[in-house]
């Protein structure tokens, strides 16, 4: 099944995992097919649904096909940190995959869809597809380059550096799959999410976005967020791209099999 066959709000758009992977290597028409198969069959899950519950065992990867997600945790008080936000082409449930029960819980924060992928599926691909497998496993060491950067945030970064590097960070995201322009995009996210992600209080995230629009670094109308000045606001925050690049591949992974 191909990206134009594939039942989707947009059909013309790429198959986000397939579009992501290949910006890392040139693809191979058999991996490529295979790409595709993995994310045939996605199913739907609804508004703040939950996709991995904490505590519980599961037995499959999802890969993200459509809408956003977030992983978190919700402490014994109610207290909820959000850890990342997941967006399409976004494996979900590494590396609690490799524990006996789920670490984080991870919920649809839009209408989404999923595709499940068995773990056994998974790690046969590196029998049979071990160029594309070790590509996908070494996508995991982006999302850890994103703790470490939100670590940094909620560490050492001030409120307004914190809004300012998220904003950064999404737009650079969801370019790499070609869900933002220049310096814009949707983002439909509350400010309790946003809270929740960068350990600030809904006031305090409504304050530091007021003050980042009427400084002209950032506007957000109708969860569409338009970065005015991104020279500006790289430099507050202090947004080095460099931890969401490429990577850097070694020859024999880059180019496909002959």
């Amino acid at each position: 099944m191909t990206a134009a066959e594939r039942p989707t709000a947009n059909p013309e758009a790429p198959v986000p995992l397939t579009h992501r992977l290949a910006q890392l290597m040139v693809l191979s028409a058999k991996e490529e097919r295979l790409l595709d198969e993995l994310q045939a069959a996605p199913r739907p899950v609804r508004r703040n649904r939950e996709i991995v519950s904490e505590g519980r065992p599961y037995d499959s990867l999802f890969i993200l096909d459509e809408g956003f997600s977030i992983r978190y945790r919700v402490l014994h008080d109610g207290r909820r940190q959000v850890l990342n936000i997941v967006l399409p082409g976004d494996l979900i449930g590494f590396p609690g995959c490799f524990f006996e029960t789920a670490l984080y819980s991870i919920a649809a924060l839009t209408e989404a869809r999923v595709a499940p992928v068995p773990f056994q599926r998974l790690l046969g691909i590196f029998e049979t597809h071990p160029r594309l497998a070790t590509a996908i496993f070494w996508s995991f060491s982006r999302e850890a380059a994103m703790y470490a950067e939100h670590l940094i945030d909620v560490g050492r970064r001030s409120a307004l550096e914190r809004v300012a590097h998220f904003l950064l960070e999404l737009l650079t995201r969801l370019q790499a799959i070609g869900l933002a322009d220049e310096n814009s995009y949707r983002l439909p996210l509350t400010q309790e999410v946003m809270g929740d992600a960068l350990g600030l209080s809904v006031p305090h995230v409504n304050r530091t976005l007021r003050q980042l629009r009427d400084d002209g670094l950032v506007g957000i109308e109708d969860q569409r967020v338009v970065i005015r000045d991104l020279e500006g606001l790289s430099a507050l925050a202090d947004f080095e791209r460099s931890y969401l690049g490429r990577f850097r591949m070694p020859e024999w992974l880059a180019k496909p099999p002959p």
